[in-house]
């Protein structure tokens, strides 16, 4: 009888223990990753980049609040912020209180659905069999624009264009570092729920710039394929949550877009039109208020040094 029940007893052991983990210490275990690009013009001095994205804050998450108010500490020379702050209707205050010290920084940020949208429960089943399917993004009964509080997203988006921040929704824009370089900025709306309209931004760096950079929240491959056939060197992006729940020794499952899971997270490389870009995808430090877990794929920001090309 031991035997007949013992194995079943102890893969619900098991699965309790991971499933109390994910989502009670992982999920709350943020740290900073380090990454090092070689990208810009040679003789250019390196830049420090700190990459914020997918906070998805919700009322009340005092720890993630301090944690990314102490950010401020590595004194970035840019900040990038790539969308998917909001998880909560009401935590916009939160939100900004979170980010305060690094609005003192020069910024720029692109948006993401769940900027402009709150959340609503969803099987995560569903991302599964999304990805046996081929789907991706939004179709007419999916768009979450029906049926969907929209979030109080003009508010957070005044205080960030008041800081100083550069908006990027299918838009150009420069930024002037406060050592004096200039960059050139190009992002896209988001892709997921098909707000991305590149021939707003086509035509490739502005070569005026000392160095530019793409932005976009969701790395759908029509995206950075445009970004990168126009000869942009570097993209960065979010969305994927790095995919959020990972088999250790495997890594993720799914994307929540069309981009292959080997490039779920970190920096990769991405070639189209005869031209290769570093992509940076960030793994986020939140998740949607619904399903609050993460396994094997801590949540994280990332301060990315951008030295000059060999």
């Amino acid at each position: 009888m031991r035997a007949r029940y013992g194995v079943p007893l102890a893969l619900t052991a098991l699965g309790t223990a991971c499933v109390g983990y994910a989502a009670g210490i992982e999920v709350r275990s943020f740290r900073l990753r380090r990454v090092t690009v070689p990208v810009l013009p040679p003789g250019m001095r390196p830049l420090r980049l700190l990459q914020v994205s997918d906070i998805h804050m919700v009322s009340g998450q005092d720890k993630k609040r301090r944690w990314l108010q102490s950010l401020a500490g590595l004194r970035p020379d840019l900040v990038v912020n790539t969308g998917d702050n909001l998880s909560d209707p009401t935590a916009v205050p939160e939100l900004l209180d979170a980010l305060g010290p690094l609005m003192e920084f020069p910024g720029t940020y692109v948006m993401g659905s769940n900027d402009y949208y709150a959340p609503k429960f969803r099987n995560p089943g569903r991302y599964l069999l999304e990805k046996a399917r081929g789907v991706h993004g939004l179709n007419g009964k999916d768009d979450p624009a029906i049926g969907v509080e929209r979030n109080p997203w003009e508010g957070m988006r005044d205080e960030f264009d008041a800081a100083g921040w550069t908006g990027l929704s299918n838009t150009r824009g420069t930024v002037k570092l406060e050592t004096g370089e200039e960059l050139g900025l190009t992002g896209l709306d988001d892709p997921h729920i098909r707000r991305d309209r590149y021939t707003e931004v086509a035509g490739g760096p502005d070569r005026s710039a000392d160095f530019t950079l793409a932005l976009v929240h969701a790395p759908y491959l029509r995206a950075l394929d445009a970004f990168t056939a126009d000869g942009y060197d570097l993209i960065l992006a979010g969305h994927t949550h790095g995919g959020q729940l990972r088999i250790p020794l495997y890594g993720a499952l799914v994307t929540n877009c069309d981009l292959d899971t080997a490039r779920v997270s970190g920096l990769s490389t991405h070639t189209a039109g005869g031209h290769t870009a570093h992509l940076h995808v960030s793994a986020g430090c939140g998740t949607n208020r619904y399903t609050p877990v993460r396994f094997a794929c801590p949540p994280e920001a990332t301060l990315l040094t951008l030295t000059p090309r060999p």
